[in-house]
């Protein structure tokens, strides 16, 4: 494969995708990355194909019209069939590089869409409301609930290093909680998933973000189970579902060919 940055200014190479199976073609309508946006195809090899569209090798990449046509494309697909995500950014020369790609990873590509055949992906992100969570680490901690007291109506200049500390303490706790309620929450939602992968917190006061893959026949079951969830943790977590998506943290052809 060859990033877009290392191509001679004024070239044109084929951004991809995703690799489906070889029946898969995207619809007419499909938009691509670009300005303006390229037009998708599938370059096939076997009983693969790769989804790609035409970019300019000057042109920069990484803009959010750019982030959202790579993810639209991908989720579209992933709801009428296996897809596996390749990572965004990824762009090769034409399409025998394309086959190339497809045959030396052939067996390896096709055994990993057999697998996601009729399965999706969800992730649950939860953010822990920051004054309760305080509060609540304060109601169970002496020594960092003796420090806020200390620091409590005194200026900041005089406190700085018991600031510093309970600041510690109180990350510390948080740290913990985000454990806890990951592994909670895994627990919970094992029953009606078939895989997970936790994802790195996307703040310091994230409470859980986990990808869950999912059989089409279990999400009403899965979609349940992460509103009772939710409900228990209504007054501390504020929680978000997104999904379906393509299996974007449960399997990519990246990860495949490393």
């Amino acid at each position: 494969m060859t990033d877009e940055q290392t191509q001679p200014a004024g070239e044109v190479g084929l951004f991809i995708y995703g690799i489906v199976p070889s029946d898969v073609e995207p619809t007419p309508d499909a938009e691509g990355v670009g300005n303006p946006p390229g037009e998708v195809t599938a370059v096939p090899h076997g009983d693969l194909a790769a989804l790609v569209s035409e970019v300019g090798l000057e042109e920069p990449m990484g803009r959010p019209a750019d982030l959202t046509a790579y993810q639209t494309l991908l989720d579209g697909t992933a709801a009428v069939a296996p897809v596996l995500p390749v990572r965004f950014g990824t762009v090769v020369t034409g399409p025998d590089a394309v086959e190339d790609l497809l045959a030396a990873h052939h067996d390896r590509f096709a055994a990993a869409l057999d697998e996601f055949e009729d399965r999706m992906q969800y992730t649950v992100h939860g953010r822990f409301d920051e004054e309760e969570t305080i509060s609540d680490f304060l109601a169970e901690n002496a020594a960092a609930a003796a420090l806020a007291d200390q620091v409590r109506g005194r200026p900041e200049a005089e406190t700085r290093e018991q600031r510093i500390r309970l600041g510690e303490m109180i990350s510390q706790g948080v740290e913990l909680r985000r454990e806890a309620e990951n592994r909670a929450l895994i627990d919970a939602l094992t029953p009606h998933a078939v895989a997970h992968a936790p994802r790195p917190p996307s703040s310091e006061l994230d409470a859980m973000n986990v990808a869950f893959l999912v059989a089409t026949d279990d999400e009403e079951d899965f979609v349940r189970a992460v509103e009772d969830f939710a409900e228990q943790r209504r007054d501390l977590i504020r929680m978000r579902l997104l999904g379906p998506l393509a299996p974007y943290d449960l399997v990519s052809a990246h990860q495949l060919v490393e």
